[in-house]
């Protein structure tokens, strides 16, 4: 069976699909958020705990870089294949190769239920990848537009990326986690980590009404998008699949990596690209992002990456 967390997902999901009254206040959903993104930072900070070595910083570049990379491969592809627009194609490149903290969850407690031994620094991994493919989409939608049209105001841009909740929350987290440790924080880290899956369990209560809300109507005519949302994430889990093992992750470290690369950011990407190319359809982003990739992942896509590690590492 699935983990439990992933069955309160199916519950949102399907209540959504039905026209439920279930609600979740807009005032719990942002304090479950900034649980869970401060949570992850803290159990990612605690981790490093004295164990920092510059090796890692080589790591943290390669895997910033696969942002970039799969950036720079989708803008042209959904330009060519799914005939979209210049400015839908740079913010789904933005948003496919920035990566979802609550995929990132999902998979830190799918590692944790199956047993996987899981690196310190997979944290890191989900901050180094937030930003690259936004500032990439953005830059590589400057040169296909020739300087025809300005892309925002810069500075209200970088505001956006840099000082977001997530990033705030789980850098602040990491920094936190790593300056008092396991026990010297624990009055206050005990608590919410032994509190992660409860939480990540209402935020995915949440994030199945959210994608149910996201699916109706279905704009069927943009078909090649939909198929694409599918098709992704098994392909883009490759990339971060072949980025592990040459770094010599661990099976639970290229699993969440895998998963990571797989997924679609729906909460920085969105603010920054809105900011950005106003011109782009964010609700086609959230359609594809959190009403198809997110679920995909969730239900599908994490067993089956886990699955190929498996046959690799055996």
């Amino acid at each position: 069976m699935p983990d439990i967390v992933v069955m309160f997902f199916l519950l949102g999901l399907v209540a959504g699909v039905l026209k439920s009254d279930l609600r979740i206040p807009k005032a719990a959903y942002d304090i479950l958020s900034l649980l869970l993104m401060l949570t992850i930072g803290l159990k990612g900070g605690m981790a490093l705990y004295g164990t920092i070595e510059w090796s890692l910083v080589i790591e943290l570049m390669a895997v910033a870089a696969l942002g970039a990379i799969i950036t720079l491969i989708l803008i042209p592809l959904l330009l060519k294949v799914t005939k979209t627009s210049k400015e839908n194609a740079a913010s789904l490149a933005a948003h496919y190769g920035s990566v979802s903290a609550g995929t990132f969850a999902v998979a830190l407690a799918y590692a944790d239920t199956v047993g996987l031994p899981i690196e310190p620094q997979v944290t890191l991994y989900l901050v180094m990848l937030e930003l690259p493919a936004i500032l990439v989409a953005l830059a590589l939608y400057r040169r296909l537009n020739k300087g025809a049209e300005s892309v925002g105001n810069h500075s209200q841009l970088w505001h956006e990326t840099f000082t977001n909740r997530g990033v705030v929350l789980l850098t602040g987290g990491v920094i936190i986690g790593f300056m008092y440790g396991p026990v010297e924080g624990a009055a206050v880290t005990e608590l919410l980590t032994g509190a992660f899956k409860a939480v990540l369990a209402l935020f995915l209560l949440e994030m199945g009404l959210t994608a149910a809300e996201t699916l109706s109507p279905i704009p069927w005519k943009k078909w090649k998008l939909l198929l694409f949302a599918i098709i992704a994430p098994p392909i883009l889990s490759l990339v971060g699949m072949s980025a592990g093992i040459a770094l010599g992750l661990t099976a639970g470290s290229v699993l969440i990596l895998a998963t990571l690369t797989a997924s679609a950011s729906y909460i920085a990407a969105p603010a920054a690209i809105r900011t950005a190319i106003p011109k782009a359809d964010i609700g086609l982003a959230m359609l594809l992002s959190l009403g198809i990739t997110f679920p995909f992942n969730t239900i599908i896509g994490i067993p089956l990456y886990h699955q190929i590690i498996t046959s690799v590492y055996g």
